[in-house]
């Protein structure tokens, strides 16, 4: 019996400030405006099909993530690809980072899924790409596990989302509603968590008030975001807007995140690192970045690693990712 092998990969996406655009209905219209930081450690899909009764067994090598997910990105795949139903499916999943951490993985692992089952059958690849785009969004808003992850690993980078929404939909897959732009450095950074997440991301982004405090605090730091072109020269900009909508937005008081600032910064003091680095909030998990304040100075971030276990966290080094 033939068998055919896809492969997909995406990276994972911090976001440092945003807003709820959830309103609309329609939730290819859903979304937020604000920015962040696309990264070049993700998550990877290999699928295997077979001819045979429509199935999908999931196979995650480190036991992280959400098997339903899958599930839903194949369902959706073969609303508009009719031949994915002929097949029996197995996608295995390597996730690099944890999940419900606010790295954006369950946004990497829909587009890495989606994009794998796509070129098991020989799609071509920006067509695919678009459309793993397109269902990766409808999943997660479905979820309420993301409302601008897609949108920016859609643009790559260091990214800012100008418009809400899905950033390919229709029966061509053409551009927005969603819309956004990155650019992109080979910047480390270092990511810390705590080994077990609290308040899911749903618990933030359903709730009222909630919703009206992020999204006045993302409001204020994008009117100036928002302006203006969008490179290497707004780093800093984008470093202190991430801090001040962190305080404005009251998310860094909740769920004890002001604790988990504070050893990442006792982290960076005894590293030496304190003036040469921010340590920032990654929304919406219980985790931070720690990146160079000054993008042209090179610095090593990998004795942080140490310093920062000694804090009860566990860490990763990573870079920004390319544009996509």
């Amino acid at each position: 019996m033939t068998t055919v092998l896809g492969r997909g990969t995406c990276g994972g996406h911090i976001t440092l400030l945003f807003t709820v655009e959830d309103l609309d209905e329609d939730p290819i219209k859903q979304g937020s405006l604000g920015a962040g930081l696309c990264l070049t450690d993700g998550a990877e899909a290999i699928a295997r099909g077979e001819l045979g009764d429509y199935s999908l067994e999931v196979k995650l090598l480190d036991g992280n993530g959400d098997k339903r997910m899958f599930q839903q990105v194949l369902d959706l795949l073969s609303e508009e690809i009719p031949s994915i139903a002929d097949h029996s499916w197995e996608i295995t999943v390597r996730n690099k980072l944890p999940s419900s951490q606010g790295f954006g993985m369950s946004a990497a692992g829909a587009i890495a899924a989606a994009a794998a089952f796509q070129r098991a059958l020989g799609l071509p690849h920006e067509e695919s790409l678009r459309r793993s785009l397109a269902i990766a969004h409808l999943v997660e808003r479905g979820n309420s596990t993301g409302l601008g992850d897609v949108t920016a690993l859609a643009a790559g980078g260091v990214e800012r989302r100008l418009n809400p929404g899905s950033p390919y939909s229709g029966p061509n897959l053409l551009n927005g509603p969603g819309q956004a732009e990155g650019w992109s450095e080979s910047i480390p950074l270092v990511l810390a968590w705590r080994a077990n997440p609290g308040r899911h991301t749903s618990e933030y982004i359903d709730d009222d008030d909630w919703k009206q405090s992020i999204t006045e605090a993302g409001v204020k730091q994008m009117a100036h975001l928002s302006d203006g072109p969008w490179d290497k020269s707004r780093w800093s900009e984008l470093l202190d807007s991430a801090e001040a909508f962190s305080k404005q937005s009251g998310l860094s008081d909740d769920a004890s995140r002001s604790t988990l600032v504070k050893a990442g910064e006792n982290a960076t003091f005894r590293a030496g690192l304190d003036s040469d680095t921010s340590v920032l909030l990654c929304m919406l998990g219980e985790s931070i970045a720690i990146v160079p304040r000054n993008i042209s100075k090179n610095i090593s971030l990998e004795k942080l690693l140490s310093e920062l276990t000694k804090e009860g966290l566990d860490t990763t080094l990573t870079h920004i990712g390319t544009l996509s």
